[in-house]
């Protein structure tokens, strides 16, 4: 079976359909170009950004432009342009890779190049003419122009389709004429090539443009001061002013209209960038938090020794490694959809638009899950490093600082929570996922008798990947029966909603690590991968008493009577191991081995 023809599940599908070991990708299955893209990138990384965190602390505004060159000039800013528009033409991985490992030196470059890369770059390539792409993609490839994205208005965050911008046509046709504002604009501040949004007249939606900003003729654009942050300091963010700002007709991006679909695609790539862009600096934070504890001695003994420290290095770890399998099973997915579209004769262009938009769900599961992680990652490195911490000559509290952005931009962690389970719920409306069928299914369990068979858990997972099956259970019951009962109005229920996506998020993550620590002993050898077991089986006990807990709450919220008591008994049955795993083991066994490595290392 060839690479792009094996069974590659849909987006949602993974609740729904079983997922073999074989079929996911772990960053074990890096090709050689990728280690050197990897390696080239971790160089980049350690020579022009890490040297230089005290100067992006104090806001060099100027550092992170030079850097972005930098980057351009070593071909960072066009991994995934195509050869023809002056980039690497790389897959959906390697995109991936570069943005995780060019991220971690500090919080305001890996801004700087995820909206550069990312919506600022990404619109052109995947919505513009050719005349567009030609003309544009490759000066923003090779970082001779930057871009940035103009969608957040005063009144306009959340609702991006409720922009107050404008758009209006000149009486010869040939020009619209912008007026309006926008704000946290990251680039601004040395972007030469803007995505606005604006409105055309009483469109519904609102309209996509490429707009250029030479500073020596404004065109009516003004810059606000540079925004003082709580984080990403170096990061230009300003508001963005236009005041009859011609644009050229030619210049609209897609079509009329077309500008909130634009915006939408446009984040999902953005979603899974930051992601990405939130891995390596859990792992440096946890290789920083463990010297620090193997070297800081109080009672005469080196803190990584006692149980407390301990259990914050193996939490750390643990959530590291579960990002990172989930994030590059979803990259790689992505990257064969695209080719599967490809094969069939679409354009690049519409085979990689497609080929995100198919895996949204994914994407604001892994935006969700990672933001979050990596913000426990800092606070415990802060808390490791105790009053060390809280000062500005460790790396902690700026780690920390940096880290709290990823929940709010590219859409909140509320909005995201939100999304993926609408989504989810279009998807089986349309066909695309079957969830009807399971839900009912999941409906007759519960009236029917329970097997009180003890089953065979000999082989690696087997009770693990039982649980797994029974938690995707927990969500069709508990996401099946609130569709029934709510219907369309079930978006008017957002606790519910939220609650219900933190299970669906704690089953991805918990499977993605599963089936990579699974995949790797298979071919590596169970030995080998004994602290990566002992991780997954971590997280997986911590997910089952999440998804027990919004079970509760959500089956309490809108279920009563006999319903009630059915549901609960069966969330009983779901959430329930036949043999608990000892979690002060399997954090020691991985806390020891960090302590003995000295670093994150896996």
């Amino acid at each position: 079976m060839s690479e792009i023809n094996k069974d590659i599940l849909r987006g949602g599908q993974f609740l729904v359909k079983e997922t073999n070991c074989e079929d996911v990708f772990t960053p074990e299955d890096f090709s050689e170009e990728q280690t050197m893209m990897k390696e080239a990138v971790m160089e980049f990384n350690d020579r022009e950004i890490i040297p230089n965190k005290a100067r992006f602390e104090k806001k060099d505004y100027a550092l992170t432009e030079e850097t972005m060159r930098k980057a351009g000039e070593l071909g960072f800013l066009g991994v995934s342009v195509p050869d023809a528009f002056g980039g690497l033409g790389m897959g959906f991985v390697s995109t991936m890779l570069t943005c995780d490992y060019i991220s971690s030196g500090t919080g305001s470059f890996s801004t700087a190049f995820g909206a550069h890369t990312g919506i600022g770059t990404m619109p052109i390539t995947l919505y513009g003419t050719e005349e567009q792409k030609k003309k544009f993609v490759p000066a923003l490839a090779m970082g001779e122009r930057f871009g940035a994205y103009c969608l957040t208005e005063p009144g306009a965050g959340s609702d991006a389709n409720s922009g107050k911008t404008t758009a209006e046509l000149t009486a010869d046709g040939k020009h619209y004429k912008v007026n309006g504002q926008k704000m946290w604009i990251s680039n601004a501040g040395f972007a030469e090539v803007f995505i606005v949004f604006a409105r055309i007249e009483d469109d519904k939606n609102i309209t996509g443009f490429i707009v250029e900003f030479d500073r020596n003729n404004p065109n009516g654009i003004t810059l606000g001061e540079e925004e003082h942050k709580l984080g990403i300091r170096a990061s230009s963010t300003r508001q963005v002013f236009f005041n009859d700002t011609l644009v050229p007709a030619e210049n609209m991006l897609s079509e009329r209209g077309g500008g909130f679909k634009i915006a939408m695609n446009a984040l999902n790539v953005g979603r899974i960038k930051l992601a990405a862009a939130c891995l390596d600096s859990q792992r440096r934070i946890v290789t920083s938090a463990v010297q620090y504890a193997n070297e800081r001695k109080q009672f005469k003994t080196p803190i990584s020794e006692f149980g407390a420290i301990k259990v914050k290095l193996a939490e750390m770890t643990t959530n590291a490694y579960v990002g990172e399998s989930a994030s590059y099973r979803a990259a790689k997915n992505i990257e064969d959809r695209i080719a599967i579209r490809e094969a069939e004769g679409n354009s690049h262009q519409d085979a990689e638009l497609k080929g995100v938009e198919e895996y949204a769900i994914e994407c604001s599961i892994l935006k969700v899950a990672v933001s979050e992680d990596v913000q426990n990652c800092a606070d415990e490195g802060i808390q490791i490093f105790g009053g060390m911490g809280f000062s500005e000559e460790t790396p902690m509290e700026a780690a920390w600082r940096d880290a709290r952005i990823a929940r709010i931009y590219e859409g909140t962690n509320e909005i995201n929570r939100m999304l993926c389970v609408g989504m989810l719920v279009k998807k089986a409306m349309k066909g695309h996922v079957d969830l009807l069928g399971p839900a009912t299914a999941v409906g007759n369990e519960l009236l029917g008798i329970p097997s009180f068979d003890t089953p065979d858990y000999s082989e690696l997972f087997a009770e693990e990947k039982e649980i797994i099956k029974k938690l995707k259970k927990t969500f069709l019951m508990v996401a099946g029966s609130a569709v029934q009962k709510f219907g369309p109005d079930l978006e008017k229920h957002q606790q519910l909603l939220i609650a219900a996506a933190d299970i669906l998020i704690e089953i991805y993550m918990a499977e993605s690590a599963i089936l990579r620590t699974e995949k790797n002993a298979k071919r590596f050898g169970e030995d080998t991968q004994s602290v990566q077991i002992a991780m997954s089986k971590l997280y997986l006990y911590h997910a089952v008493d999440k998804i027990e807990e919004k079970g509760k709450e959500s089956i309490i919220s809108f279920a009563e009577g006999d319903e009630q008591r059915m549901m609960l008994m069966g969330l009983k049955r779901f959430t329930k191991y036949a043999n608990y795993p000892d979690i002060v083991d399997l954090r020691n066994e991985i806390a020891e081995k960090v302590k003995a490595e000295n670093k994150y290392c896996f």
